[in-house]
């Protein structure tokens, strides 16, 4: 049993190592555009659509109205990102059925990579609303003791990210395997399932966590004004 599709190689010449992780990543990439732009070449504003527009356009209000309900007054502004990381992770779960198949998520490497997209995207919204000595700002907030406290969170919210997502991914591939190996047929078939409805929760965090750190870096912090004095 492997812990991670990073122990299945498929080439390898010196250090250099083609391994599944990489392989079922960019394939898994290369499904999600080449389905965008067979999906989205022929739109229609009329009442007749087609059944992908229809669910393509659920699918992207939902994630509009989710970003929305966590506090970002632009939504649109920030969907291209949230919603690549919520499709890539769902997409990764779900291609689980698929024989063979195994999600990139499950390594540390996939998981790491997309937390430190987080890590980099958090400061960039930052300064795109409220500009560099803004954003600078918030990291001395509400006192300038809290500057190393605020540095530290910003380093251990993004290993939480990888780490999270990497060990619900991880064990639920371990537990339907060690399942094939020692049951019979039903109890695997209800794992999986179970693991697939994990695999969407464990997107939907993700997604909703990122979209709260933006948030937090984007908020413009109001001066509370003074009472007025009295006589």
């Amino acid at each position: 049993m492997r812990l991670s599709p990073d122990e299945w190689i498929f080439w390898q010449h010196g250090f250099v190592k083609l391994n599944a992780t990489i392989v079922f990543t960019w394939a898994l990439m290369g499904v999600l555009v080449l389905g965008s732009a067979l999906v989205t070449r022929k739109l229609s504003t009329g009442r007749t659509q087609s059944r992908w527009q229809s669910l393509l356009e659920i699918v992207l209000t939902a994630i509009l109205q989710q970003i929305e309900e966590v506090g970002l007054a632009e939504p649109r502004r920030y969907l291209g990102f949230l919603g690549t990381l919520f499709l890539f992770v769902a997409a990764s779960s779900l291609c689980t059925v698929i024989p063979g198949f195994e999600s990139p998520t499950a390594s540390l490497s996939t998981t790491v990579a997309l937390a430190v997209s987080v890590f980099i995207a958090v400061p960039f919204f930052g300064i795109v609303v409220q500009g560099l000595g803004g954003y600078l700002k918030t990291y001395v907030q509400p006192t300038p003791v809290m500057l190393p406290f605020n540095l530290i969170s910003e380093v251990s919210r993004t290993l939480a990210l990888a780490v999270r997502l990497f060990g619900n991914m991880m064990s639920g591939a371990m537990i339907v395997g060690i399942l094939l190996s020692i049951t019979p047929f039903f109890f695997p078939v209800v794992m999986t399932m179970l693991g697939l409805l994990t695999g969407m929760v464990q997107a939907y965090i993700f997604s909703i966590l990122a979209a709260v750190y933006i948030a937090a870096a984007t908020r413009t912090r109001t001066p509370v004004p003074k009472p007025a004095a009295t006589h």
